[in-house]
């Protein structure tokens, strides 16, 4: 009896060869809707049927970006027909991934929060002064051999 692991890894794979090889077609794309477009993580089904291809867009907007991905769709599954042997390519679907939109939002919320600490309780901000630090003329700062 076969065990579930290499099927597992087997998707893994695919799934990485498929968002290196989408990565690479996207840049041939002339929408200029497309913008600069980075793949942060493709799903494959289980059957192979479908992949679920997240992305995030440093120059454009996720809209725009979106609707050119997708009707771009089957030149890029065309374009990995050539390149991926396996039986079955899998219809692609983009997604905008908005984790890097909120880790930003996050890291700012943060900083106002500790800015706002700041200003209430400036003891609280400055870091504590290091232990053990005496200064050289006190006792017990001299070793004797």
């Amino acid at each position: 009896m076969r065990h579930k692991k290499p099927t597992v890894n087997r998707s893994h794979r695919v799934a990485d060869q498929i968002q290196r090889d989408v990565a690479e077609l996207i840049r041939d794309l002339k929408d200029p809707r497309v913008g600069m477009v980075t793949i942060n993580t493709v799903e494959v089904s289980p059957d192979y049927a479908h992949a679920q291809i997240f992305f995030s867009v440093m120059v454009g907007t996720p809209e725009e970006s979106s609707e050119a991905l997708n009707e771009a769709a089957g030149f890029l599954r065309n374009g990995l027909f050539k390149r991926l042997s396996i039986h079955t390519v899998p219809t692609l679907h983009f997604h905008f991934d908005k984790t890097t939109e909120r880790a930003a939002d996050l890291s700012a919320l943060i900083a106002k929060a500790n800015a706002s600490r700041a200003r209430e309780d400036p003891q609280a901000a400055a870091p504590p002064p290091p232990e053990g630090d005496d200064s050289p003329g006190q006792a017990g700062s001299s070793r004797e051999d």
